[in-house]
């Protein structure tokens, strides 16, 4: 029987920060960072941009290198770029470094490759890394990992996540529930399930510090938690071997950040700061690429409550070259004339292609995600809306940094308790227009409309 929950502040792991190192977080899609407030984000990694994030004087701070959607090649070489430049800046102004490698909590993206590449450049700086810790626990959103397993709540039942239609991408599948098991699938047996190590709930909630430091030994030692006290008294730990020398690498969810820069679940941004963050004198812009059933589920919501002019791309027609340029224009003139009036949706069409293996699939969802991009980019340039709300991890990504030009932002919080994620751009031409942040796969199905009424009441 599991024991019951040891209650941690957030205030004891402020405090064990002191003197500690800096979390610089990559984050392969934007949505990491919905769990969190007032913390920096960068989607550049310039020795400007990380020295401005490194002087805020923060537990971390974010860099988007949106990694999830490139080719592993690519993946490889972006990750060891932001490490070299985030070390780099780091060592000339005198401040200790970790990292965390921030993923999805359904377990999709490069792993081991991005936690590999951390390593290499870690070593290039003389240090050695002691393991790699692994916790994709988001539990604002019902992924959990209890005995070592993965899970996903859905009501009051738990659903192994290799159960769920999450396992089934088409770039990012896999087999296994059992974190050690999925380590050794996804290295390819590199890193064998029996040397994985398991900090259990068990140990978490009875254990002292001391005791839980003890256990992170291995090469990936796969973190329990069911609640964000789990994390922190982990994080008490970790933090404490930290200070004895010990170097980790972090392979995670949101929840672990939480929890690493000593915040607690706060709730969502209050009406009066959305008041002074949203313009009045025009409509939002939804940009969605997400094609999981529940981004679909919302988006039938939403057209259930409310009307809006839905510009829909169609993706045969993108991959079309004869015709793609035409339909392109015929989109941005559709949603600028339309803002004027009306909420406006921008989506692909709810028909996923893929392509015959792995790699054509993901040159398929970047083209589809570039032309997304585009057609945003010059709405928004065309009649600037009140907000943009981007649907799906790469969308998100991709919209920020291709279509509003954000270079730095603040994270300011969430919409929903625990997700949705609202950056405002702190330089760029985007400065001062909120932009949401949505995950694909986080929510129930009235969560769109939810955040949409809340922007446009504000």
């Amino acid at each position: 029987m599991t024991p019951p929950v040891r209650r941690v502040a957030a205030a004891e792991v402020r405090a064990a920060l002191v003197g500690a190192r800096q979390v610089a977080v990559l984050d392969d899609d934007p949505t990491g960072t919905q769990t969190v407030r007032d913390l920096p984000v960068l989607t550049r990694w310039s020795a400007d941009d990380i020295r401005w994030a490194l002087r805020q004087g923060r537990a971390g701070f974010f860099v988007l290198t949106n990694t999830r959607s490139l080719a592993p090649g690519d993946a490889a070489a972006r990750d060891r770029e932001v490490a070299e430049a985030c070390l780099a800046a780091a060592e000339s102004e005198g401040v200790p470094l970790a990292f965390a490698s921030r993923s999805d909590s359904t377990l999709r993206g490069h792993f081991p490759l991005e936690t590999d590449v951390l390593g290499e450049v870690v070593a290039r700086h003389g240090g050695e890394v002691d393991g790699i810790l692994l916790a994709p626990a988001y539990v604002d959103a019902g992924r959990v990992t209890i005995d070592g397993t993965h899970w996903l709540r859905t009501g009051e039942d738990l659903v192994p996540v290799a159960e769920s239609e999450f396992a089934r991408d088409a770039t990012f599948g896999y087999r296994s529930s059992r974190l050690a098991e999925w380590v050794a699938e996804k290295s390819a047996g590199r890193i064998p399930s029996s040397s994985v190590a398991e900090l259990r709930l068990t140990a978490i909630r009875t254990g002292t510090t001391d005791t839980l430091r003890a256990g992170l030994q291995g090469p990936v030692v796969v973190l329990d938690a069911d609640e964000d006290d789990d994390l922190r008294a982990s994080v008490l730990a970790i933090l404490a071997a930290e200070a004895d020398g010990k170097t980790f690498l972090y392979r995670v969810g949101p929840s672990f950040v939480r929890a690493r820069v000593g915040q607690d679940a706060h709730p969502p941004i209050d009406d009066a700061t959305l008041a002074q963050l949203v313009r009045h004198d025009t409509h939002g812009l939804v940009v969605v690429g997400s094609h999981v059933g529940l981004t679909s589920r919302q988006l039938a919501h939403l057209a259930g409550r409310r009307a809006f002019t839905t510009v829909e791309l169609d993706v045969p027609v993108l991959l079309d070259e004869a015709r793609a340029e035409q339909h392109l224009r015929d989109a941005v003139t559709t949603a600028t004339t339309a803002l004027t009036e009306s909420l406006v949706v921008l989506q692909t069409s709810r028909t996923l292609v893929t392509g015959q293996d792995e790699a054509h699939s993901l040159d398929i969802a970047r083209r589809v995600s570039a032309a997304l991009t585009r057609v945003a980019g010059e709405i928004v340039a065309a009649r600037r809306p009140s907000f943009v709300v981007a649907k799906g991890g790469i969308t998100s990504s991709d919209v920020a940094t291709g279509a509003l030009g954000i270079d730095r932002a603040w994270i300011r919080g969430s919409l929903l308790p625990g997700i949705v994620s609202l950056w405002e751009p702190a330089s760029g031409p985007a400065q001062g227009l909120p932009y949401v942040v949505f995950a694909g796969n986080v929510g129930g199905k009235t969560s769109l409309a939810d955040v949409i009424e809340r922007l446009e009441n504000a």
